[in-house]
């Protein structure tokens, strides 16, 4: 977004005055031809419209004009032409602050609707949201018919935390919408609000008055699910479903909530739904959804069958089964699905490439993947697609290679910089060369001594390389940078437990890191570790086995088989070291701990 510039400051004046639809009374001797509108930040779209063309006599016109808000005649006198034209060039100059104010100032002396919605705009886009409001409530006010000079005043309140304030906004919002689309709105206005709590009593006071209406029950249930209140959520998702039974939406909150407490429950909703709306797209692709979530294959299969007869030209469709056909690794399915959507008007190709690459890597097809990734033009998976073709550079043993591509590619931001550096470095550590690892990282900490994900891949690996005190050193300034940062107490609590040092302030610290990350299983693994190394066999084998249940990680067997083992259940200990050995025979955390206890 950029103010115009022009060559010439009557080309300026004249459009500048076409475009706020101004009269000329002192300065001109006919009226201003109608030209282009300057372009400036990207507007507020308003019903308010320009006049109708003078030479329009046709009863179509007549209508359209008596439709229109009654404007106030402005007459360009030398102090308006001034503000205007000071408020236009300074933000062409890059003062969009004083071009905000001269607005705001011009709003405010001349109450004329289209003015304010101009001031509105460039007070977003100069990031002054007092003034913003300020510009939104005289064009609310001077406007009163416009539905966008409501939604922006209410959206700008809500952003600046003025629920109360913005209360009566958002009542009228949802009076003036007959057909209950008002109360989906008002979920994405108060979507980012971090009082969830606060938010959602604030949609109860809202709703209350529509009992019968689902849309304002839909809306109750979505606030209470954010807040964690799934009771509440089902019971108003519930009442939406009874006063609008063929609606899908509340059925694919309800099953998402069911979801929470087990995929039965959710198929069971969604496939009673399916029986009397066989033609449901969203549910149907949800119920494939949690069909591969419960493991039932040849039932999924059977949903994309009937989803790709029903929509084979759907865009949203196709990639859906796209996705759902990668994760069951039925390659052929899902490689002739994306393929599909290159063929077909779909709004990200690039992100299709990346998939298609991903399969041809998944297969060992690296030439193929290769291209596809190389494919890959620009947006966001453009720095993905870079890292992936680097990654199976070095699957091909092409390390010196893969290491030049990535050194290559140019970072246009520090955060994508530090990717292709983390990126480089684990492509050393996978081929046993920690040391130029750890090497590569303190190079780029010294450019960058306070960046995070730095300073933890320097502690891990120091600590592959055993040096405990800049482990111990880097974690502990990651802490003090980051107090938050669940894996950087747990890093340098499992790291002490691991070598039966400080016990007593090793479970303090993964203690630390479960309170900011509770159902992280490699934090529950670690506590598990620490109270088996403190001699509390039990309690650490409740904390293991439901590591291991929420993530079967070999690093997580070795733990829970070397507890199982200590503790007299070798067949237990046994069958999951087995389990893991399939899935990941080279893990040497796995196999170590094998080979220690059964030589």
């Amino acid at each position: 977004m950029s103010f115009p510039r022009f060559s010439a400051l009557l080309l300026l004046t004249r459009m500048l005055l076409a475009g706020a639809g101004l009269t000329l009374v002192a300065c001109a001797q006919q009226p201003a031809r109608p030209a282009t509108p300057a372009t400036g930040p990207a507007p507020i779209q308003s019903h308010a419209t320009e006049p109708a063309s003078a030479h329009a006599g046709t009863a179509e016109a007549a209508a359209e004009a008596a439709a229109k808000p009654e404007l106030p005649k402005q007459h360009l006198t030398e102090a308006v032409l001034y503000e205007y034209l000071l408020a236009e060039i300074a933000g062409q100059r890059g003062a969009v602050g004083l071009s905000a104010q001269a607005y705001a100032d011009l709003a405010r002396h001349t109450r004329d609707p289209r003015i304010a919605k101009r001031a509105t705009e460039v007070a977003l886009y100069a990031r002054m949201p007092a003034a913003a409001i300020d510009a939104a409530r005289i064009w609310n006010e001077t406007e009163p018919s416009s539905l966008q000079a409501l939604q922006a005043l209410t959206s700008l309140l809500i952003g600046a935390k003025r629920q109360e304030e913005a209360l009566p906004y958002l009542q009228k919002l949802l009076e003036n919408d007959s057909s209950g689309g008002g109360f989906l709105h008002l979920s994405r206005l108060l979507a980012n609000n971090q009082d969830k709590a606060l938010t959602l009593a604030l949609v109860q006071r809202l709703a209350q008055p529509y009992p019968k209406a689902a849309q304002a029950h839909f809306a109750v249930a979505q606030a209470a699910a954010v807040a964690g209140q799934s009771e509440l959520a089902l019971a108003e998702v519930r009442a939406a479903s009874k006063l609008l039974p063929e609606w899908d939406l509340p059925v694919l909150l309800e099953a998402q909530l069911l979801q929470r407490q087990s995929n039965a429950q959710a198929l069971q909703r969604l496939a009673a739904f399916l029986e009397r709306h066989p033609k449901s797209r969203e549910v149907r692709m949800s119920y494939a959804r949690v069909l591969v979530a419960e493991q039932k294959y040849t039932e999924a299969r059977v949903e994309f069958q009937t989803l790709s007869r029903d929509f084979p030209n759907n865009t949203d469709v196709v990639f859906a089964v796209g996705v759902l056909s990668l994760q069951l690794q039925d390659y052929a399915l899902a490689e002739a699905n994306f393929k599909r959507l290159l063929a077909l008007p779909y709004r990200d190709k690039n992100t299709v490439r990346m998939y298609l690459g991903q399969i041809a890597e998944d297969q060992k097809n690296y030439p193929q993947a290769l291209r596809w990734y190389d494919e890959v033009a620009g947006g966001d998976a453009f720095l993905r697609a870079q890292i992936r073709y680097a990654l199976v550079l070095s699957k091909q043993g092409k390390l010196d290679e893969a290491r030049a591509h990535l050194q290559q590619v140019e970072a246009d931001s520090e955060q994508a910089r530090v990717q292709l550096l983390l990126t480089e470095a684990q492509m050393l550590r996978d081929a046993k060369q920690a040391g130029a690892a750890f090497d590569l990282i303190g190079k780029a900490l010294e450019r960058m001594p306070d960046q995070p994900d730095l300073l933890y891949d320097y502690a891990m690996l120091a600590e592959k390389l055993e040096q405990v005190d800049l482990l111990e050193s880097s974690l502990k300034k990651l802490i003090s940078l980051k107090p938050d940062h669940a894996h950087a107490y747990n890093a340098l609590g499992y790291s002490l437990a691991e070598r039966n040092l400080r016990l007593p302030e090793a479970q303090g610290l993964i203690e630390k890191a479960l309170q900011l990350s509770p159902e992280d299983p490699f934090i529950i693994d670690s506590m598990g570790w620490v109270l088996f190394r403190m001699g509390k066999n039990k309690e650490a084998l409740e904390y293991l086995r439901k590591a291991y249940a929420t993530r079967p990680d070999p690093e997580i067997a070795a733990h829970l088989g070397e507890v199982l083992w200590v503790a007299g259940e070798r067949s237990e200990a046994e069958k999951i070291w087995l389990e893991a050995s399939k899935k990941t025979p080279d893990n040497d955390a796995l196999n170590g701990t094998i080979k220690r206890l059964k030589r």
